[in-house]
């Protein structure tokens, strides 16, 4: 069997669906084929994308100069077409809907393929900060919905995420859950892992530490991260830093924030970091500060409580529905002195947080080796179930 997976943006730009995608592919390579579909991205290299172990297909893009991502144009690139024509595919996996993840679409229903797609993000969101018109948002939103309308089976990021496309975009595809993972692991030792992030940052060894991993990019709420802690530090928290590892298009902004904040001595940006070291500051983190309003089921806090780290949400926060508040997680009321507040109670409750942080490794770890060994199986039933003639909704 041969797969292709199809996703609008690739590396060397990193976001969560396309860590989801690499690793959907680096593990499927074990049991089949496997053609990412994607585009040019900014500083792409064709030799590192030769490296990896599964083959990359790329079309033509256009720079988008007031975001990090690029417009691909998939549908006025020859070569691609020609790739995607000559691929072999059995069976396509979108996981956007946008150019590329149309192509895979209708060259299933032209080639008489399966299609499944993954329901990542919450597009509704994206199109009215986009579009100053109700209509314009509603067009863009029912053109997506029709693409994961023509798909066999949609798979939605937690139940929360399900109901939003059923009950509000009007997604008519059968829908299961299917949970996002990790390929991260729990560090061997603790004790060597806190030394080295204090060593690498300047920590002292009885110093709180705070994390947040991910875009610097204020629709992630990093903002309400920076005033929250600066309102803490009022309400008498000491010795603490706060570490933002990422990179992304509010650097400048988020440095400016925390200056006015006054919290120039306990905010650290320590830029994108390999795997070993994101371990490491999980694993040194106390808390993990995720309170995004706009992620749909974030492997960062899938990541942090492979560390037995806690994440902080908010409230209305759909990327926290997989949390049970108080017992693997902690979920806040979405105002920065709350959010200070129950950080300085989770504080000064040591026994409990320890109850906490072991739930969180026991409930919310979850390794792509598991998940992907099944995704395996579901599309082996939907090819056999096409050669049978037995794909009820296409």
């Amino acid at each position: 069997m041969k797969v292709g997976l199809f996703i609008d943006t690739w590396y060397p730009m990193v976001d969560g669906v396309i860590k989801v995608v690499d690793n959907y592919a680096r593990r499927l390579v074990q049991y089949c084929e496997v053609m990412v579909f994607c585009p040019e991205t900014k500083g792409f290299d064709r030799e590192e994308d030769a490296k990896l172990p599964y083959q990359v297909v790329r079309c033509s893009s256009l720079p988008l100069i007031t975001s990090d991502y690029d417009l691909p144009t998939s549908v006025l690139d020859p070569r691609f077409e020609a790739q995607l024509i000559k691929s072999g595919i059995d069976i396509i996996h979108i996981h956007s809907p946008f150019s590329v993840g149309m192509a895979g679409v209708l060259y299933a229903k032209i080639h008489k393929l399966p299609v499944v797609a993954t329901l990542h993000s919450q597009y509704k969101q994206d199109f009215e900060k986009s579009f100053k018109f109700k209509l314009a948002s509603n067009m863009a939103l029912n053109t997506i919905m029709r693409v994961f309308n023509a798909c066999d089976e949609c798979w939605a990021v937690n139940g929360d995420i399900k109901d939003l496309y059923v009950n509000e975009y009007g997604l008519t595809a059968p829908c299961k859950v299917r949970l996002n993972a990790t390929d991260h692991h729990p560090v061997s030792d603790a004790v060597a892992a806190a030394k080295i992030v204090n060593e690498t940052y300047g920590i002292s060894a009885d110093t709180t530490v705070f994390l947040f991993v991910g875009r610097i990019n204020f629709i992630k709420n990093i903002d309400f991260i920076v005033r929250a802690l600066a309102r803490a530090k009022v309400m008498g928290l000491k010795n603490f830093k706060m570490l933002f590892a990422g990179k992304g298009q509010d650097e400048e902004k988020l440095a400016a924030l925390v200056r006015e904040q006054g919290l120039t001595e306990e905010v650290v940006m320590c830029g994108l970091t390999g795997k070993e070291m994101l371990e490491n500051l999980y694993s040194r983190a106390k808390l993990f500060l995720f309170p995004s309003l706009y992620d749909a089921n974030s492997l960062v806090q899938i990541e942090a409580a492979c560390q037995g780290t806690p994440t902080v949400f908010l409230e209305g926060a759909r990327t926290a529905s997989t949390v049970t508040p108080d017992v693997n997680g902690y979920v806040c009321p979405p105002d920065e002195d709350s959010y200070a507040r129950m950080i300085m109670d989770i504080l000064a409750d040591p026994e409990a947080y320890e109850q906490v942080s072991a739930a969180a490794r026991r409930d919310l770890y979850l390794s792509w080796d598991d998940v992907v060994r099944d995704v395996y199986d579901d599309y082996n039933t939907f090819v056999e179930a096409m050669r049978r003639g037995s794909v009820s909704h296409y």
